[in-house]
């Protein structure tokens, strides 16, 4: 049970970025769409932790390696397909490290008036130093901090609750039909492109299909629990939120300019493990040696520094939909290969 639960919390803290403790992944997706996007959030999870199962099978099952050979496994006609398709996902893989990079400026300056020259810097700088550790260290940082996670999505979740009940006849979000149920797929897509790397680096935990099935279990009602108590959040701002870097960071001063600090730690944090496994991933997938890990880490800790100019939300909400999109695929292969 120890391993599953180091395993759970490894998942959460790469789905829990910037994006998601932000609200801007749950708004994008899920709060647009009105009373549906309650509907999507549970069509999200479920085909995430089915994600989550078949992958951690599969390279149980076929003694995988690496996602190049978990591509080969899923898609074994099209190697040219499967050569363009790694190149996207570790574009991704470093893209959300970038975001992520950028998430933790936007926060600094929004809260502090510190430049992004300054604390994009900062952020790298740490980072670079967790990367010198191995998967063992990775799990064992997020051991502590996504618990806390948590706990403080959860609670602030639950202490909202009242607000939900007194309010639910005034509150008008407008219910877009169409487009609900493909965003909840696509909201899967996206957090597969995420997963399967990851899942793939832990291939000595994954020892059973009980305790695959307990893995994504777990995950997926995780996710959805998290998911629904940002979605009730952020009806609490459904009239100032939409151009906002961090809305829940604004929706929680509501509450007190306590719960307002506790949560800028937790979005610096959910930034800290999401890079922490993108990163990580990225680095594993594209380096043969040590010395190669050692120079694409000092690359890209160069290049985050100034793409995190970009901004934030404008990294968000292009790519995320974008690389949602690609990832179909990908999932197509895996639940139509059953071999």
């Amino acid at each position: 049970m120890k391993n599953i639960n180091k395993v759970v919390m490894v998942i959460i803290g790469a789905l829990i970025g910037a994006g998601f403790a932000s609200g801007k992944e749950i708004y994008l997706f899920f709060n647009k769409f009105g009373y549906l996007g309650i509907v999507g959030i549970v069509i999200s999870g479920i085909m995430t932790s089915l994600i989550i199962y078949l992958v951690l099978n599969k390279i149980q099952q076929k003694n995988i390696n690496n996602y190049e050979e978990f591509l080969q496994e899923i898609n074994p006609k099209h190697s040219k397909i499967n050569k363009l398709f790694y190149i996207i996902v570790n574009s991704f893989m470093l893209i959300s490290f970038f975001i992520m990079i950028a998430g933790f400026s936007a926060y600094m300056k929004q809260n502090y008036e510190l430049p992004i020259y300054i604390s994009s810097p900062i952020f790298v700088l740490f980072c670079y130093f967790v990367f010198q550790k191995n998967l063992q260290g990775m799990m064992k940082i997020n051991s502590y901090l996504v618990p806390f996670l948590l706990f403080c999505i959860i609670f602030l979740g639950i202490k909202n609750i009242p607000y939900l009940i007194e309010s639910k006849m005034a509150i008008q979000v407008p219910t877009k039909q169409a487009g609900f149920l493909f965003s909840s797929i696509l909201y899967a897509s996206y957090n597969s492109i995420i997963l399967i790397p990851i899942l793939v680096s832990m291939k000595q935990y994954s020892i059973s299909k009980k305790s695959n099935l307990l893995i994504s279990g777990i995950s997926g009602i995780s996710i959805i629990l998290l998911s629904f108590c940002i979605y009730g959040l952020l009806l609490k701002g459904q009239f100032f939120i939409q151009n906002l870097e961090l809305p829940l960071l604004q929706i929680t001063l509501e509450f007190g300019k306590i719960f307002y600090y506790i949560y800028g730690f937790v979005i610096i944090f959910s930034i800290f493990t999401s890079a922490i496994a993108t990163g990580y991933s990225f680095l594993e997938n594209v380096s043969k040696n040590q010395k190669k890990y050692q120079r694409n880490l000092f690359i890209i800790s160069i290049c985050g520094i100034f793409i995190a100019n970009i901004g934030f939300s404008n990294l968000v909400q292009t790519l995320y939909p974008l690389f949602g999109i690609l990832g179909l695929l990908q999932m197509i292969f895996l639940f139509t290969n059953r071999k």
